[in-house]
This record gives C-alpha cells, structure tokens and sequence, in this order.
C-alpha cells in the first residue's frame, strides 16, 4: 500500500528478500496481488484516503478472503477490530482481533529501538518504535513477538500486525516470514 507512510522502506526490504514488489494506490493494483504491505504512517490519514480512492472496502474484502497481509504500526491500527482511542468514527478493517491503542508508546518524542522477543527465535529482533500502537488486548490472534513481556506482534490466519518498523532495520526476518506465507 503506497499511499502514505514508509512503504518505499518496505520495497527495499522486500527486494532484499529477492521478491518483485508493486506499488497499491488504486483498486486495479490489488489485481493478481498474492500479498499486501500496509505501511506505518498516520492511520486516520491512511484511512482517509483509502476512503476517498475507494480502496478500503476493496482491501478490507481481500484481506478478510485470507490475502496474505503485513500491517506495521499503522498498518496495525488500520487491520484491528478494536481502536479503544480511536479518532470519531475510525474504524479497524476487523482482520485482526485485538484491541489497539494508538500512539500506546508515546509521542513522537517518545519513539525508541529496542531489542524484542519473536516467539520461537532465540536472537532478539532490533526493533524501532515510532508513536507506535499498543496491543491492549490480544483477543484471538497469537502473539509472535513481545517487548517486555506486552504483545507487540500478531498474527492471525494470513495477516501479521507489528506495532514496530521492521523496515527500518537490516535484519529481514520478518519480511521473509511474510513471504513465506505466500506460498
């Protein structure tokens, strides 16, 4: 999804793991797409012009068919069911059940890297937080990643939900576990 935020980061992640990656702006890009990225960025201005370019139900309809999908930061926000303080009327596409509190973390000023725990890996993620979302509630989705000790990876069926920016560090773990779920 390339409407906004770091998803110009996320090609070049994705290249690195030897994938051809495509830019989403319009629904015509979301042809033949066998896996989508919504970046971190501002998740009511992502909305908001997912809105206005008709993409959200379209999205949200391929999403929730089971198309393989990575949200970070606000990429996260935008695939809750449940945005506890959310701007009026924002909603979450509901393919992940958890709860999210936007900027959980802090402001801006409070954006930090720290070295996380991926579930079933014994070497520590770099992971960088930009006012990045806090998983309140985990519902049914399972945790695959932790910062001391609180959710901050998710995943659910065929989407995974990150509160941080694995784009932003050289280890391409993450990215190569989504592509793995491409088949």
């Amino acid at each position: 999804m390339a409407l906004q935020g770091a998803f110009e980061e996320h090609v070049l992640a994705l290249r690195k793991c030897g994938a051809v990656a495509r830019l989403v702006r319009s629904v015509n890009d979301l042809d033949d797409l066998q896996g989508l990225v919504i970046p971190g960025g501002e998740s009511t201005t992502m909305a908001t012009l997912m809105d206005r370019l008709g993409l959200w139900e379209s999205v949200q309809a391929a999403v929730r068919s089971g198309l393989p999908t990575l949200g970070t930061c606000a990429g996260l926000i935008l695939l809750s069911t449940r945005i506890v303080d959310g701007a009026a009327g924002q909603r979450g596409m509901g393919a992940l059940d958890i709860s999210v509190k936007r900027n959980g973390y802090g402001r801006q000023s409070e954006s930090f890297e720290a070295s996380i725990d991926l579930d079933g890996d014994s070497h520590p993620f770099p992971a960088c937080f930009i006012r990045a979302p806090k998983v309140i509630d985990s519902g049914s989705a399972t945790v695959i990643a932790r910062h001391q000790g609180d959710p901050v990876g998710v995943r659910q069926g065929a989407v995974i939900g990150l509160a941080f920016h694995p784009e932003l560090s050289d280890d391409l773990r993450l990215h190569r576990e989504f592509l793995r779920m491409l088949g």
